[in-house]
């Protein structure tokens, strides 16, 4: 019987594994017939301290298949299983049971318990104001990291704006979608601050024109400012039109969808004593 892990997982991302142990470059992608896998994060049993320097190291990928399961044994005991797994998406947090064989995972169970998501884009075009400002703000202050409080029009947070230094040759928007640098503490800081672990959105940018990544934790996923941003850099549609469309797996860096209002603006933000702190390591 193969060894299993049972526990709490975030799905990061579903695509093939980077070619690593080829002799590839780290954060190169798998040839183009390697299979899908979703990357995953376990998340811990308890409350932990975002701000602690190690506690990156509690959030170390791992690798699961994505394929193959109307074939596997468990179909028979679990003919959902196959649904389930096809239906996962980025950053939806799960109960699961992983069995293991030869170092590779595959579901034995898996559950959804928060339909939070993750939305990667690479090379967007017109980041908006507040990003771009805050950035110049950042770095004539002499750091490679920074964040603010975004508001909306009647002054409440709804964001949480986080920003890296991408120099050219660097490989920031890479591995965070690989979940080699962890997104899951910026997370756990908007969970405390918010005093609840509410479903996010969570959108993950590299712009064309500027050396930096933003990462920005949007309090309601099913917000106006949510669906804004999936409007506005063409990143697909809300959860409702999601759970009504057909499952499909996708690896590529964005998805296209129905636009929403903008209501809210992106740009309106505070920069006070509210403000996350990212200027520590994650």
């Amino acid at each position: 019987m193969d060894p299993t892990t049972s526990g709490r997982f975030r799905v990061h991302d579903r695509r093939p594994r980077p070619d690593i142990e080829g002799g590839g470059a780290a954060t190169a992608d798998a040839p183009n017939d390697a299979p899908d896998e979703f990357v995953l994060v376990e998340l811990p049993d308890g409350p932990f301290d975002p701000t602690d320097p190690d506690s990156e190291s509690q959030f170390d990928p791992l690798y699961a298949t994505a394929e193959g399961y109307d074939n596997e044994p468990t179909a028979e005991r679990d003919r959902g299983l196959a649904d389930r797994v096809a239906a996962l998406k980025p950053g939806v947090v799960v109960d699961a049971t992983l069995a293991w064989t030869d170092g590779s995972a595959r579901f034995v169970d898996v559950e959804v318990v928060r339909e939070s998501r993750f939305r990667f884009a690479d090379d967007v075009e017109g980041m908006f104001e507040a990003a771009v400002e805050t950035w110049e703000q950042i770095r004539a202050d002499g750091e490679a990291v920074g964040s603010i409080t975004t508001r909306s029009n009647d002054g409440e947070p709804n964001g949480a704006l986080y920003l890296f230094a991408d120099a050219p040759g660097s490989e920031t928007f890479a591995d965070l979608r690989a979940g080699r640098l962890p997104i899951e503490p910026l997370i756990a800081r908007v969970n405390d601050s918010r005093d609840d672990d509410d479903p996010r959105e969570v959108f993950v940018l590299r712009p064309a024109a500027h050396d930096f990544v933003a990462v920005y934790v949007v309090f309601d996923r099913d917000g106006v400012l949510a669906q804004t941003v999936r409007d506005t850099y063409d990143l697909g549609l809300g959860l409702g039109a999601e759970l009504e469309a057909a499952p499909a797996s996708s690896s590529g860096s964005s998805e296209t969808g129905e636009g929403a209002g903008a209501d809210e603006d992106p740009s309106d933000t505070e920069s006070d004593g509210d403000d996350f702190d990212a200027l520590d390591r994650l």
